[in-house]
């Protein structure tokens, strides 16, 4: 040990005085070496019971403790446990209980020592019942003290004055005098100060969170003080207490009518007038109570508007906690983001180096001596990482399986596909949470392990990687798992899955393809029985680097079961996907309620499947299913969003499989809130987030919050409980952010899933409305020219001569010379000649 234990005063076995003087003889009877003083803790006394002054007093300071009980406490707490400096020592104790001493003295400089050899406790114990005969016969019944009041001495000095006058400072010399002079042209001259991004630069910026070192601490080795000598100040008290109380409680018997008195009260003209007067009212309070909720809280009500919006409440992110390492994530992005499905508090982040094409070529030997890695980080220890998985090249996106929580898929920037099986370090995952069901802020300092061994994070390998032949010939960007109540067979149809087990994993990357995966082992239809049989009696050989053996029959092998193209609409080529989202009865397992998620995936892992020996279904033997949609949506490296089908669809004329012409939509990115339906984050490359509340405002963010000077990677929101939302945030930096949700985002309104449903119904009837307003117009205008080219078909009339116009117009002179005639005939204003006139 490397503590200094102070030595014992004595033995205290034959010694005679005072009774205060014995009482310490008996406390420290053995030497120095058979006695470790400590300090415990409050919580440690109650959890062993040995609460000082309670429990432990001056005059009974023994207690046995188990030392089962304390090395459970060392590997439950480890580092926090009040016994991990003497955990050697009560290793190498040969008995089952130890004795623990109450120094109420501060004889050995601690408040509790623990003696570490049989013969010292048995020593002790038996100290007290001999020493009582001793006292008794030494000790007189009656004492009297009397009390003196000191009388003051004059002051001798004893050289204290001169150590003043050493220790005070004077000038041994002249003060030094300097002179600064600045060029009068300089004065009042203009300053320009110009503005840089941070991330633009290497080592432009750094972040330098402050954080607890236990391994440094000062501590005080002198300290000076004064002392003032004044009278004894008592002070006292008196109050009685009811130490005993006791429940009372008394037993009567009602007063009731006898028979003839309840007959004449019924039957009496007073209770009939008072039940005639209040039927009616009686009547309409049993109305009201059908029309509204008597027991509605109204002030509950009136809270819950008044905090969602414009109210009191807080309405911006917290930061709950960062994490960031200078090893591991120093110089590097975080690329993916997920919280583990079971264990609260522990989350993982996939890095990636933060280069270029041509540098990551130039400095690919480098890359090659450093591994990829996604960390495991948990709230209990924000320092250092709890597990490391290593990658064969940087990884963009992974998931938890989530049938098995300990399965790990991810896609790497080589094209390949890997997966991991962390089953052997799940309790260590599980330890680095806070014991007890207390607050994980309460143990966000502690360490979970205290050996050197256990102190180093283990990197845990891959079991298996696809061929790099067979896979994606880009990064791959998303990677999710397919649900467990359906399958997928190799003309993309979708099936039952008999197993209930997540078998199949879609990926997706630029190289404008979209592929499905099968984990299980698969269908060898022309390998004979025997053969099988063989191969199946013949033991595995143990992958090096403890490696499990749980996907070695995909190891270097593993190639896609689908493989979908997504051809353009309109012109000719594919598109780029980045990432895709399955519909809504594929059950998406980011996007649900956390209270039960956890029960239900431990209850699963309670039984872990033997993936080895999952075979892949004949076609023949499974049940299509119509209920599930195969249509998903894809987000392309154009910044566009389409709608496609993965089922391939065959030529009649050629036979050939190909793939379904996608739907172009408009791109919208983000991520919804898990508990209110109108409420959506959007990160953006500034290192803002957008907070969209489509109750409040639909045409701009309701909130914008700065987060980090560098761009945003990714977000993942998580239910820790129905008190507390947690968002996950990640910088281009390798920071991971984990911000606390306020209250006004993560409690929805009474009506808000009705109201977000009518605002999403009338935008789309508005883009209904829009559609057949375009058609409408389109019908128009195809009818107008038809019209004019109905008008253009026509045939021409030939010109008429000069000559045949100005006899058609004479003629048509002529007859109206007639009808004005006729006219003034009828009128008699004029008279018929004989003589006709020409005009």
């Amino acid at each position: 040990m490397t503590s200094k234990r102070p030595k014992s005063t004595g033995n205290g076995v034959g010694s005679k005085g005072k009774g205060k003087d014995k009482k310490n003889d008996a406390d420290s009877p053995a030497d120095s070496v058979d006695i470790f003083p400590m300090v415990l803790t409050s919580a440690t006394q109650e959890m062993f019971g040995c609460r000082a002054d309670e429990d432990v007093t001056g005059d009974n300071p023994y207690k046995l403790l188990r030392k089962d009980d304390i090395l459970q406490d060392m590997r439950t707490r480890a580092a926090v446990s009040d016994f991990s400096p003497a955990k050697q020592l009560v290793t190498d104790y040969p008995e089952e209980e130890i004795l623990l001493v109450y120094d109420i003295d501060f004889i050995h400089g601690q408040s509790f020592y623990l003696v570490l050899t049989v013969e010292t406790k048995d020593k002790m114990l038996s100290l007290p019942a001999s020493e009582e005969g001793v006292a008794a016969e030494a000790v007189p019944s009656e004492v009297f003290v009397q009390e003196k009041t000191p009388e003051p001495q004059p002051w001798v000095s004893l050289g204290s004055e001169q150590e003043i006058e050493e220790e005070s400072v004077t000038d041994s010399r002249p003060r030094l005098k300097y002179k600064i002079s600045r060029a009068r042209r300089e004065f009042g001259a203009r300053v320009c100060f110009s503005s840089r991004n941070a991330a633009d630069t290497k080592d432009g910026h750094m972040e330098c969170s402050s954080y607890q070192d236990r391994s440094f601490s000062l501590r005080q080795m002198e300290r000076q003080s004064a002392v003032q000598a004044i009278p004894a100040l008592h002070s006292s008290s008196t109050q009685t207490i009811w130490r005993y109380p006791k429940n009372m409680c008394t037993q009567y018997e009602p007063r009731e009518f006898s028979e003839e008195e309840k007959e004449n009260c019924l039957q009496s003209e007073s209770l009939k007038n008072f039940v005639n007067s209040v039927a009616w009212r009686f009547e309409t309070a049993l109305q009201q109570n059908e029309i509204m909720d008597v027991f509605l809280d109204d002030w509950k009500a009136l809270k819950e508007d008044d905090g969602g919006y414009g109210g009191k409440a807080d309405t911006h992110l917290k930061e709950y906690q960062s994490f960031t390492d200078l090893h591991f994530s120093k110089e590097k992005t975080i690329s993916d983001i997920n919280w583990h499905p079971t264990i609260n508090g522990v989350i993982a982040v996939s890095v990636i180096e933060r280069l270029s094409f041509e540098d990551r070529i130039n400095a690919s030997t480098k890359l090659l001596l450093n591994p990829s890695l996604i960390l495991f980080w948990s709230f209990s220890d924000p320092i250092n990482p709890q597990l490391l998985l290593e990658c064969p090249d940087d990884v963009f996106s992974f998931e938890f399986c989530p049938s098995d929580p300990n399965i790990i898929v991810g896609g790497c920037m080589n094209g390949q596909v890997v997966l991991w099986d962390i089953s052997a370090h799940v309790e260590r995952l599980q330890g680095t949470r806070s014991s007890g069901g207390k607050n994980m802020a309460a143990n966000a300092n502690a360490f979970a392990f205290e050996d050197k061994r256990a102190e180093e994070t283990p990197v845990v390998r891959y079991c298996a990687v696809s061929a790099i032949e067979s896979g994606h010939k880009a990064p791959i960007t998303d990677v999710q798992w397919l649900p467990e109540n359906f399958e997928v067979t190799r003309l993309g149809v979708p099936v039952e899955n008999k197993s209930q087990i997540c078998v199949q994993v879609i990926t997706c990357a630029p190289d404008c393809c979209v592929m499905f995966w099968d984990i299980r082992t698969p269908r060898m239809a022309t390998q004979p029985m025997t053969d099988r049989r063989q191969k199946a009696e013949e033991k595995p050989l143990e992958n090096p680097h403890g490696v499990p053996n749980t996907f070695k029959h995909l190891d270097l092998t593993w190639k896609p079961l689908v493989r979908v193209a997504l051809p353009k609409i309109d012109t000719s080529g594919e598109y780029s996907p980045l990432k895709f989202s399955l519909q809504d009865n594929t059950c998406d397992s980011h996007t649900g309620s956390n209270a039960d998620r956890p029960r239900l995936q431990t209850e699963r892992s309670e039984a872990n499947p033997e993936y080895a020996l999952l075979r892949v279904p004949s076609a023949k033997h499974v049940k299509p299913l119509e209920d599930v949609v195969s249509k998903f949506y894809v987000g392309t490296e154009d910044g566009e969003l389409i709608y496609t089908d993965w089922k391939l669809e065959k030529d009649h004329d050629s036979g050939r499989l190909f793939s379904k012409t996608s739907t172009r939509l408009f791109l919208n990115d983000g991520y919804w809130s898990q508990s209110r339906p109108a409420v959506f984050f959007i990160g953006k490359e500034d290192g803002n987030i957008d907070v969209w509340d489509l109750l409040e405002k639909t045409h701009e963010p309701s909130q914008t919050q700065n987060i980090t000077t560098a761009q945003i990677t990714c977000i993942k929101p998580w239910i820790v409980s129905s008190k507390q939302h947690l968002l996950a945030v990640s910088d281009h930096l390798g920071t991971l952010h984990i911000l606390e949700v306020p209250w006004t985002l993560r409690t929805p309104s009474s009506n808000e899933k009705l109201s977000t449903r009518k605002y999403f119904e009338k935008e789309v009837d508005r883009l209904v409305y829009f559609e057949k307003r375009m058609e409408t117009r389109s019908k128009e205008k195809r009818d107008m020219e038809a019209e004019e080219t109905r008008k253009r078909t026509e045939p021409v009339m030939p010109e008429k001569a000069e000559e045949q116009i100005l006899e058609e117009a004479l003629k048509d002179y002529k007859d109206y010379l007639a009808l004005e005639k006729v006219i003034l005939k009828d009128m008699g204003l004029l008279v018929d000649t004989d003589d006709s006139s020409d005009i």
